[in-house]
């Protein structure tokens, strides 16, 4: 064996690791995501597979801040990036760069994975859109400064309605930090209340020059905002998510600065219209309430005779009463003293006072037959008792009488003949008893 060919582990992981990093420092690898998992290092550990192998890989922080999508597990993609070997363990894995969905872009990933995050929360509903203003007197417009997409929204306005207080809030509206700026804009523009109502767009461009729009700050921003917006972005097939934000979708600039307020000559002529209409209504109305008032005039003259001749006969009607009165009062008097006098024979006293009488001389005649009727019942009583202790047996045994039982119960022993020698008696005395037992019967 020749020791010069004798590696060490270390060695040997050294040298696998410089032939695999130097060999492979910017290869593209297409594979399906599994077992992806972020920490809260915020770096990405996934592995890449196909039918036949898989590759661990990893994607740190910074790289992964980049992407337009959000990685899932089963996702297909295409990965860039460099081998790298870690020798302690001799294990080897890709620390990808860059990362695109296989069959379709990047971009379009994430506006679909946005769309459908958002979607879900509820920030497309209906029921937050909130209704323009029918004649704002304050537009905010929210865009670049040197683009066409201004340019066309003030000739538009110009033309519409001239005069209009149109407050220009500059933004950048492609490239690094252009969505940062336009979500501060339409914040500020609430902040400050500089608006009625708010347009938020650019002209037209690829899906890459129009991703400012796509932004999830910008779509909350709009969300947030207390000032209705309308969202003005590229062209009629061009669609982001600020549209869906928006209260209002605009298929160009242009359309948007229509859609904010009507043409100046409509709304005079509609209001010269309205105006000549409340002119007949008015002459009409006036008309009517002459009539009305000729007609109430008549009836009033009506009334105020219909007045005099009440109050020619009310004072008639009082001078009949105030003859009559004295008449009514003296045959109301006599009426008075003949109803007196009947009164006093039909008064209740006399007999009240008789009935007083009857009820004395009842009640001493009540009480002489209650006691005389109380003493018959003493004497009854007496006799009763009196007849009652002479039938009494205890009586007849004081005077030297005794009650003869069976021991084995039943009635007294009344004749001799009842008995049997061996029979057991219990004699009752006057005081105490005795227990006997039958020898001989006779009679």
């Amino acid at each position: 064996m020749d020791r010069a060919t004798v590696l060490t582990v270390s060695e040997l992981n050294r040298r696998i690791k410089a032939t695999l990093e130097s060999g492979y420092a910017d290869i593209w690898v297409e594979a399906e995501i599994s077992n992806l998992r972020v920490p809260s290092s915020g770096h990405s550990y996934l592995t890449l597979k196909d039918s036949g192998s898989q590759l661990r890989a990893v994607m740190f922080r910074f790289a992964r801040a980049k992407l337009r999508f959000i990685p899932q597990d089963g996702m297909q993609v295409v990965c860039h990036g460099t081998i790298n070997v870690y020798e302690p363990r001799g294990e080897y894995q890709l620390v990808i760069d860059r990362m695109e969905p296989r069959g379709v872009g990047a971009l379009q990933m994430a506006f679909e994975q946005l769309k459908s995050r958002l979607a879900a929360e509820g920030l497309f509903d209906a029921q937050h859109k909130q209704q323009l203003p029918y004649l704002p007197r304050r537009i905010g417009v929210v865009t670049s400064a040197t683009g066409a997409a201004l340019r066309d929204i003030l000739q538009v306005l110009a033309r519409r309605f001239p005069g209009l207080h149109i407050r220009i809030l500059p933004v950048a509206v492609q490239g690094e930090g252009a969505a940062q700026e336009i979500a501060a804009a339409i914040a500020a523009a609430n902040e400050h209340a500089v608006a009625d109502v708010l347009i938020v767009g650019r002209g037209g461009g690829s899906l890459e020059d129009l991703w400012a729009f796509n932004e999830e700050c910008v779509a909350r921003a709009i969300f947030n905002s207390a000032i209705p917006v309308i969202s003005a972005v590229g062209h009629e097939i061009d669609f982001t998510i600020a549209d869906f934000v928006a209260d209002m979708r605009a298929p160009t600039p242009s359309a948007a600065a229509e859609l904010v307020v009507r043409e100046k000559r409509e709304l005079v002529r509609a209001v010269a219209q309205l105006a000549s209409g409340l002119s007949r209504r008015l002459v009409q109305r006036i008309t009517a309430e002459q009539s009305q008032l000729r007609s109430a005039a008549v009836r009033l003259v009506r009334s105020a005779r219909m007045i005099v001749d009440a109050q020619l006969a009310h004072d008639g009607l009082q001078e009949r009463l105030l003859q009559a009165l004295p008449r009514l009062c003296a045959a109301g008097r006599t009426d008075a003293g003949t109803a007196r006098a009947r009164l006093l024979t039909l008064s209740p006293r006399p007999r009240i006072a008789a009935c007083r009488s009857s009820i004395g001389f009842l009640h001493d005649a009540l009480h002489r037959n209650s006691m005389v009727a109380l003493e018959r019942k003493r004497a009854r009583l007496q006799t009763g008792l009196s007849r009652l202790s002479a039938l009494n047996p205890a009586a007849v045994l004081e005077r030297g009488f005794c009650i003869a039982r069976r021991t084995d119960g039943g009635p007294a022993v009344r004749r001799a003949a009842d008995l049997k020698p061996g029979d057991r008696l219990n004699i009752t005395l006057h005081q105490g008893s005795v227990a006997c037992l039958v020898e001989n019967v006779c009679g």
